[in-house]
């Protein structure tokens, strides 16, 4: 029996010996390249600036996407009334809280607020398309490098509901033709790494479109920003 024990003992602190002299093995995310971040948002180029919230609406909208990348839009009314008012509704009862951009079309513009991010998602009554060639004459926007604008479907442009469009690169084919609304004013590096995150191979519309993993967005609220970017 003793023998018995004696060799259980022996045993044991071989085992511990064992691991205490086995080295460490690395933990990728802990590595100096940090988590394999290919199907993320680039925060390494993004604008992270969080500016002070308000309890009540403005005309400045600050996204907030999940790994801290930020941008902020100011919106027009006096260009696009109902559009702003109907997208400052949905700021304000936390409708974009988590959902995507979910078609990236790299180098023309970014889409998102749809909820069931198929682009094809309806989850509210439309509003009228305030834009020249649906008789509304008022919206003089143009859509230059950083204009939000409401998606409508083809076929109907008083369709718009709750998705919308950035653009990263200047289109005149898109003026008189959707409400823009609105541009960005600060963070349109981070609206450019969205537009260079990997897409997959399917090619929705003859465009490589839906992201492999779809930059999230953690909140849309309102803030206060005294002197807007020139």
């Amino acid at each position: 029996m003793k023998r018995i024990l004696l060799l259980g003992l022996c045993c044991a602190l071989l085992l511990i010996a064992i691991a205490c002299n086995t080295p460490e093995i690395p933990n990728p995310d802990n590595s100096p390249s940090g988590p394999d971040t290919k199907n993320d948002v680039d925060l390494s180029t993004c604008y992270t600036t969080t500016h002070t919230p308000s309890a009540e609406a403005t005309c400045y909208v600050q996204f907030k996407l999940v790994g801290g990348a930020t941008f902020v839009v100011e919106l027009y009314p006096e260009q696009a009334p109902q559009t702003v008012a109907h997208f400052q509704k949905l700021v304000a009862n936390h409708y974009y809280d988590g959902l995507t951009f979910h078609r990236i079309w790299k180098d023309y513009c970014v889409y998102g607020g749809d909820p069931t991010a198929s682009g094809t998602g309806c989850a509210i009554n439309p509003i009228p398309g305030e834009f020249k060639n649906n008789g509304f004459e008022g919206n003089m926007l143009q859509h230059l490098r950083g204009t939000i604008s409401m998606w409508h479907s083809s076929t109907d442009p008083d369709s718009a509901t709750t998705q919308f469009f950035i653009m990263q690169k200047d289109s005149v084919t898109c003026d008189g033709k959707y409400a823009a609304f609105g541009r960005v004013i600060y963070g349109m590096e981070t609206v450019d790494a969205i537009a260079n995150v990997p897409l997959t191979e399917e090619q929705p519309s003859n465009n490589k479109t839906k992201p492999v993993k779809a930059p999230v967005i953690e909140s849309a609220t309102f803030v206060i920003i005294e002197a807007a970017a020139e």
